[in-house]
């Protein structure tokens, strides 16, 4: 059983390290993306005396904060357990999936206030077509980053690097209304407020997309536990396994991407000590081969009374 446990924290470790270099890779092709997407929006919207676009270029330049903050902290979460942290170092990504969160909400507010408070005013003069470029780039590379960035967040079962999958695509709703305004101004200055409307928009999504991940990294914090779908399926391995009489008082842990299992398994009394430890090492390596999210279950022997069966 001791090589069966030593295999599995192997076997985790280069997961672990897989899954660093997966993350560190995207997060910066993102970096990269929006430092790209910050200067093209600059030049542009100097050069073109386009409000719109200079303001969306600030927005691009705040986005780099995620991706630095995902570069330092995916160094900490996916390092192995140690004396201090002996359940790992997941919860913080929790903590960065909710920083980013409150990045995405703040975000959000300003480009909402914003349009709120410049609802009366219009351009003084219409745009050339050039200043198209800029928000027409954001939106096809921001779309790009958002789909690579996701799938990555989907394949390590990474929260954080989801949030930040979501600030990419964020970016995207907040360019279409900078589109529409400079294509608008190129027409007619009266057809200025859509750039409003259209933002007022996007800031309410945004809202939404990040309050739930806000939601979801406060219930980790506060230490929230499996469905109770997933607890009837851990009972269903242990029924299903000679010698185990079944499992209650099923308690559960999830930190991040892992989960933490401790329970009560009934056994038959008057089974040994030896026997009992070796049906509890069963139900162990059972669960977590089945589960792929658990990476530890504590069990707890209850004897059960039971004189018609073999010791």
């Amino acid at each position: 059983m001791r090589k069966i446990v030593n295999t599995q924290i192997q076997e985790l470790s280069m997961k672990s390290k897989e899954k660093k270099k997966a993350i560190q890779k995207v997060t910066v092709w993102g970096l990269l993306s929006n430092l790209f997407l910050t200067l093209i929006k600059f030049v542009i919207g100097f050069w073109g005396n386009s409000q719109a676009v200079i303001a969306d270029g600030v927005h691009s330049l705040s986005d780099i904060s995620s991706d630095v903050v995902i570069l330092l902290g995916v160094k900490f979460w996916l390092e192995p357990p140690d004396e201090n942290h002996p359940y790992g170092h997941h919860k913080i990504e929790s903590f960065i999936t909710l920083l980013i969160g409150l990045i995405l909400i703040f975000a959000a507010v300003s480009i909402s206030y914003n349009a709120v408070t410049t609802f009366e005013e219009k351009p003084l003069q219409k745009l050339s077509w050039f200043v198209l470029i800029a928000p027409l780039v954001s939106i096809i590379s921001k779309e790009i980053i958002f789909r690579y960035t996701y799938k990555i967040g989907e394949e390590t079962s990474s929260s954080s690097v989801q949030a930040n999958a979501w600030h990419h695509r964020s970016d995207v709703f907040s360019s279409i209304p900078v589109l529409i305004a400079v294509f608008a101004s190129t027409i007619s200055s009266k057809l200025y407020f859509l750039d409003n409307i259209g933002a007022i928009i996007v800031g309410i999504f945004i809202i939404k997309v990040a309050g739930e991940f806000i939601l979801n990294s406060v219930s980790e914090l506060t230490d929230r536990g499996i469905s109770d779908k997933e607890i009837k399926r851990i009972k269903n391995i242990v029924e299903e396994l000679n010698g185990a009489k079944g499992a209650h008082r099923v308690r559960s842990r999830k930190m991040g991407d892992t989960v933490f299992i401790d329970l009560h398994l009934e056994v038959n009394g008057n089974y040994s000590v030896f026997k009992g430890h070796d049906i509890s090492e069963k139900v162990k390596t059972a669960i977590i081969k089945n589960i792929k999210s658990v990476i530890d279950v504590v069990v707890h022997i209850e004897p059960m009374q039971e004189n018609n069966e073999d010791q």
